[in-house]
């Protein structure tokens, strides 16, 4: 317990007091002596103080940062204690491996598989290395030269050779790359000028770029499925990532020439594009060898991802033949993960940026070459019998294929780029699509990412759906997605509840609802054609996702989280967009009760973009009642009738809302008042007397002395407020309402 509590007692009173008035108390430097001596002894006891060593590294670290703004001439002190509590850490954690982690098994204690508890020791680190930055590269790599001599020995030696032994020295590579890392993380100047830091950046970059080359030769390449080397590469990924950003990213490329002297000095690695070339070697490396850990792939295709989307460095990546490799020959058989299962759900994050890099380069013809493995996958799915899409191997190929497409998907970003990957997939591929659904609704695993895939193809993002004002595509994507949004529902609302319902049905339903929502507030269909022309589409579409919700209990819909999002998205597009052909108005009165009271019940819950998105739901519910009915002049509509008369069987529905609307807005913090104030205010356009009523219910609630006060409040809400719902109405109401809120509730 006093381990922990000196360092915090000790981080609290440097944090009381800025260096400069510590510099001026008697005991200064006895207090830096102790704390230093306690640091070192917790330090060589890392087995019991390992919470101790964020809380001793954090108060160094701003002991440290404070020393340029010292004034006078006191010495500090922490030019000779420094550099001795930064070895000392160093030392420790290269001892700690040999006491601990020899057994090459995982450890979740063990930090360098704990990312959080690796971060914590860390984070402080590099504000001490690099006060007394010559001394301390210097100390790390008389360090890392001993463990780069030995470890690039055994890479030569039979694979039969003392396994503990080279776990040992993977394990204190490790610690030595993660904590380079964490100084290259950190750009200083304090303490030497910048030329002089991207000189030492380079001796310590250097040593764990010559590693890169080790790590995959001679024994070294036959243990990926070690636990230290997997370790090992994974350290190797981070400091990657963090030189990268300090030194290779668009901003920082053209502002290195100390240091790629340096390195060009050292390794022969001129410029920015041969370092690059140097990190994709190591990525595709992984990608081809670490089949079946799945920590490693999604750590390298992290850093990908972050090449891929620099603007510079995406174009730089196109040059390199490693990059070209990969686009060229991403089947299964050169990166063996997209075949393991545990690796899934990678398929997608590695196909997302290799669509990127297609995209950066213009031209149908590349697009199609990159595509021909994907092809091939979709042809032999077509050939398949009804019967095989049962097989494992069957679906497996189907999965992996929408969970690519996914990522490809996800990649287009502009009009030219989706409109290469829709017409690959439209006409010619959508039937194995629908065949797929309608052969495997009961299989989850298959379902989820088809259904995930088309939501990502039909959002319209960055205005990427826009077709030829002569182009039928907008109509014609959205009678592929209603078909197989009917297919889909038609059949999953005829199977049984299974032992985990979420999966087996609540999850299909709720990616089929954004699929619906995204198509119908995409704004590139124009679904008046549908009626028009007597098409079925849109009907049927509606109608099954109406169903599919009504088969949920609405407690589920609470529930769960994901499915409450969508669902209440869903009402939201369908109460905004499609009310006047709403099949939900022409459904008997208590299912429209439930599915409004549904929304009452999203209002009050505690998730501010759902109860906004119910307020949106009810304000067009209210704002089309008070336009086509209470102030409608001509003969009202079919729906507008239908409306009516459900309102008529339940004459508290409205008055109910209003009620709940009101107590939110006065007894509730909401932070979405805005969005809250347009129902109540179509509310009370429908009947005055509703509005009345209320407001006499509110009154007689609260104590005899504050009613007139308060009845006064309610006069000012409608101030200036006509009878209308035009935006600058509305706006005024909004005004007053917040008014009226701040008034109601002051004391």
């Amino acid at each position: 317990m006093h381990v922990v509590f000196l360092p915090k007692f000790a981080l609290l009173a440097c944090w009381m007091h800025e260096l400069s008035e510590l510099l001026n108390v008697e005991f200064y430097g006895e207090w830096l002596g102790l704390v230093a001596e306690f640091t070192t002894k917790s330090l060589l006891s890392w087995q019991w103080a390992s919470n101790s060593v964020y809380y001793l590294l954090s108060l160094w670290s701003r002991l440290v940062t404070s020393v340029p703004y010292l004034k006078g001439d006191t010495p500090s002190l922490l030019d000779e204690t420094v550099p001795k509590i930064t070895e000392g850490f160093i030392t420790s954690r290269i001892n700690s491996v040999q006491a601990s982690f020899a057994d090459n098994s995982p450890d979740p204690d063990n930090p360098l598989e704990n990312a959080e508890s690796l971060q914590d020791q860390l984070e402080s680190l590099p504000y001490l290395c690099r006060f007394k930055y010559e001394s301390c590269s210097l100390f790390i790599i008389n360090i890392m030269e001993p463990l780069l001599q030995a470890y690039t020995a055994r890479s030569r030696l039979p694979a039969s050779g003392d396994a503990a032994e080279l776990s040992v020295i993977e394990g204190q590579i490790a610690w030595m790359v993660h904590i380079i890392a964490a100084i290259l993380k950190i750009r200083q100047t304090v303490g030497c000028s910048q030329d002089s830091q991207e000189l030492f950046d380079a001796e310590l970059a250097a040593r764990v770029l010559q590693l890169i080359n080790i790590t995959d030769t001679g024994v070294h390449a036959q243990r990926y499925q070690e636990i230290s080397k997997q370790r090992l590469d994974r350290a190797i990924l981070i400091f990657v990532q963090n030189f990268r950003r300090s030194y290779v990213g668009d901003q920082a490329m053209h502002a290195s020439k100390q240091l790629y002297a340096r390195l060009s000095e050292l390794l022969g690695l001129t410029d920015h594009l041969v370092l690059l070339n140097v990190i994709v070697g190591k990525i595709a490396t992984n990608l081809k060898c670490y089949a079946e850990c799945e920590d490693v792939i999604d750590h390298t295709l992290s850093l990908f991802l972050e090449l891929a989307s620099g603007y510079m460095t995406g174009k730089l990546l196109l040059k390199l033949e490693s990059t070209k490799f990969i686009i060229a020959n991403h089947s299964r058989e050169n990166f063996p993960f997209l075949e393991e299962y545990r690796c899934v759900r990678s398929r997608t994050n590695f196909y997302y940026i290799l669509g990127c890099l297609v995209f950066m380069e213009d031209g149908p013809v590349k697009f199609r070459s990159f595509m021909e493995p994907l092809l091939q996958v979709a042809v032999n799915l077509e050939a398949s019998a009804d019967a095989a899409f049962r097989t494992d191997v069957v679906k497996y190929a189907f999965t992996g294929l929408m969970r690519d497409l996914r990522g490809i998907a996800m990649a287009t970003n502009s009009r030219r780029t989706y409109g290469l990957l829709f017409d690959w997939l439209y006409p010619s591929r959508m039937p194995l699509l629908l065949r797929a659904i309608s052969l495997l609704t009961d299989e989850p695993e298959v379902t989820t990412p088809l259904l995930k895939f088309m939501s990502e193809f039909v959002l319209n993002k960055a205005q990427r759906l826009t077709f030829d004002s002569s182009s039928p595509n907008g109509i014609l994507l959205f009678r592929e997605i209603s078909k197989l949004i009917v297919a889909y529902g038609s059949r999953i609302l005829l199977l049984p509840n299974g032992t985990n319902i979420y999966r087996s049905k609540y999850k299909g339903i709720w990616i089929s609802l954004t699929v619906l929502s995204r198509a119908l507030c995409g704004n590139y269909v124009n679904f008046g054609v549908f009626e028009l022309y007597g098409d079925r589409a849109l009907a049927d579409a509606l109608d099954i996702s109406l169903k599919m919700t009504l088969s949920i209990p609405l407690s589920d819909i609470l529930t769960f989280k994901k499915l409450s999002k969508a669902y209440y998205g869903y009402m939201e597009v369908l109460f905004n967009n499609h009310i006047t052909i709403n099949s939900v108005l022409n459904l008997d009165t208590s299912t429209f009760v439930h599915i409004v009271t549904s929304l009452e019940s999203g209002l009050k819950g505690l998730d501010t973009g759902i109860s906004t998105q119910c307020a949106s739901a009810i304000d067009s519910l209210a704002a089309f009642y008070f336009n086509n009915i209470t102030a409608g002049d001509n003969p009202p509509s079919p729906a507008a009738l239908n409306l009516a008369r459900h309102i008529g069987e339940l004459p508290s529905l409205f008055p109910q809302i209003l009620k709940s609307l009101f107590e939110i807005i006065i007894f509730e913090d909401a932070g979405n008042q805005w969005s809250l104030s347009r129902p109540i205010l179509s509310l009370i356009m429908i009947s005055e007397q509703m509005f009345s009523d209320l407001r006499a219910q509110i009154l007689a609630s609260q104590p005899i002395d504050q009613q007139q006060r308060l009845s006064q409040c309610f006069d000012k809400l409608m101030t200036d407020v006509t009878r209308s719902l035009e935006p600058k109405n509305r706006d005024r109401f909004t005004q007053n309402l917040t008014t009226f809120r701040h008034d109601f509730r002051a004391k």
